[in-house]
């Protein structure tokens, strides 16, 4: 049987945790990202402090399987139409195990309306995931657009997901 996946608000004595996720996240993504890490040994991660913020356009959330942290998400837009997951990561031993993809439903369920959705189609992994979070959230009425990584001319364009959980 499964553990529960359960989504967490992540409050300021979370920080330092997301942070140390987020380096492992940024480790992920330097496979797709051309990106390495500084001479400390750690990768730059810019946009997390925005999310850490008291903004009220953000959202982070701890991701956890039972009593085990299991990742993060950070969502944007929440101010806006469109909300955006900003940043989605699940640890190694928590995929292909329903935690990410139960996270993710929980994520668009909380807040029902548009959504948009990066990803890097040369990651195989994330967009299989993606489109079949989109598919059971949704059915089949969402679409795909492949779109510039802003500043960085030299990547291959992210696919973008746009669906909406309200209608």
């Amino acid at each position: 049987m499964s553990e529960q996946t359960t989504l967490h608000p992540v409050t300021p004595d979370l920080h330092p945790l997301v942070e140390r996720l987020g380096q492992l996240y940024r480790h992920d993504l330097s496979e797709f990202r051309d990106s390495w890490p500084d001479e400390e040994g750690t990768y730059r991660f810019p946009r997390l402090t925005a999310y850490l913020s008291d903004d009220p356009d953000r959202q982070a959330w701890l991701i956890r399987s039972g009593e085990h942290v299991a990742g993060f998400a950070f969502v944007r837009g929440l101010t806006e139409p469109a909300r955006h997951i900003g940043e989605f990561f699940v640890v190694r031993r928590a995929r292909r195990r329903g935690v990410g993809h139960d996270a993710a439903l929980q994520l668009l369920r909380r807040h029902p309306g548009p959504w948009r959705i990066a990803f890097q189609d040369e990651n195989p992994g994330a967009a299989r995931f993606w489109r079949r979070v989109a598919t059971d959230a949704v059915g089949d009425a969402w679409h795909e657009e492949r779109l510039p990584v802003p500043d960085k001319p030299w990547l291959p364009p992210d696919v973008w997901l746009s669906l909406d959980t309200g209608a």
